[in-house]
């Protein structure tokens, strides 16, 4: 099996790495922030969340403080909201248990909520220098290519192999460690691409290839069959009170828990259906008028969501729908990306 050149690998992403907010100023609780802001979130996508989060949150103990409302305002859109939920719990056990220092050690970093295998590592390798290799997808592609591995890289055994051989070709702790998992990862992002033509004149690791001498960069990696995304129906309904607009919150536990949306019941509800919702709660209402329709996919849900707007004169509290104007929305409550369309129904009305 091919042996990484960790010399070449370095110096090329030395020369080559992207800048990023990240990069700026390695510490461990940014390292930290960073990483579960990444988690299945695009590096584009998270630059000016992680500015915000930060300006907002700067240390541990503010992030162990931060009320639940802000928490999830901060968050709004990056989605994966058990990610910053997991966050303030781990903060919290940081300044309990650990003096306010996030523990050095992937093993330690492992007990936190929210943290698992690839982000304990990451950050400890990262912000710590440990000698232990942070396996995502990224470098998942890169390794099986590298050593032509035809291993499924959605099983834990694959994983569990592939960290224990690029541990291996680490250096020895300390920073070139951390740069080391970012080389890799790096790598991935931006030379060993996951769709079309991998761009390997540019790659440090090209000559030892095993993909790359056999043709079979667009065979690796190996990846099973997804399962099917199941298809849900929902009608929305943005419940207008005058200047404001009706929201409900989510329960505490599930998809989207503890967060505000319009009101959104399953399946595609004719109209008398909704009225009846509607008078089953004692909400006075008048024309129904068809605002359009907005599809939201999620891991394994696919939200395919038909909006009405409807006036209403009253709400009674026993109905559970809260009032807020738009610009209360936008300061105030944490509303998903999910509903993005017909937010900005709501304020185009």
């Amino acid at each position: 099996m091919p042996v990484i050149d960790a010399e070449a690998l370095l110096a090329w992403y030395r020369a080559n790495r992207r800048v990023l907010p990240w990069r700026e100023e390695i510490t461990p609780y940014r390292v930290w922030i960073s990483e579960i802001m990444l988690q299945q979130t695009r590096v584009e996508a998270v630059k000016d969340y992680y500015r915000r989060f930060l300006d907002a949150l700067p240390t541990v103990y503010d992030l162990a403080s931060v009320p639940d409302e802000l928490l999830m305002k901060l968050w709004q859109g990056l989605g994966y909201y058990s990610r910053a939920r997991n966050l303030k719990r781990a903060a919290t056990e940081i300044v309990s248990r650990f003096g306010g220092e996030l523990p050095r050690s992937a093993a330690e970093l492992l007990s936190l909520p929210g943290i698992g295998r690839y982000t304990a590592a990451a950050i400890a390798s990262i912000a710590f220098g440990e000698r232990i290799a942070a396996v995502d997808g990224n470098v998942l592609r890169v390794y099986a290519r590298f050593t032509g591995d035809e291993s499924d890289i959605l099983e834990d055994a694959t994983k569990r192999k592939f960290e224990a051989a690029i541990t291996a070709d680490m250096p020895c702790a300390g920073s070139d460690c951390g740069d080391f998992t970012q080389a890799m990862i790096e790598l991935g992002a931006t030379v060993c691409l996951p769709k079309g033509e991998p761009k390997c004149d540019v790659c440090p690791l090209c000559d030892a290839c095993v993909a790359r001498r056999s043709g079979k960069t667009a065979d690796l990696p190996v990846k099973r069959k997804k399962r099917d995304r199941r298809i849900e129906e929902r009608t929305v309904l943005l419940l207008r009170c005058g200047d404001r607009f009706g929201l409900m919150k989510r329960p505490d536990e599930g998809l989207l828990a503890s967060l505000y949306e319009p009101i959104n019941l399953l399946g595609a509800l004719p109209e008398e259906e909704i009225r009846a919702w509607l008078s089953a709660r004692g909400i006075s209402h008048g024309d129904i008028t068809d605002v359009g329709e907005a599809v939201h996919i999620f891991t394994h849900i696919e939200w395919r969501m038909h909006g009405y707007l409807i006036d209403v004169s009253t709400i009674p509290s026993s109905a559970e729908v809260m009032l807020a104007t738009v610009r209360e929305m936008d300061s105030e409550y944490a509303i998903p990306s999910a509903y993005r369309y017909f937010v900005r129904k709501m304020k185009a009305l």
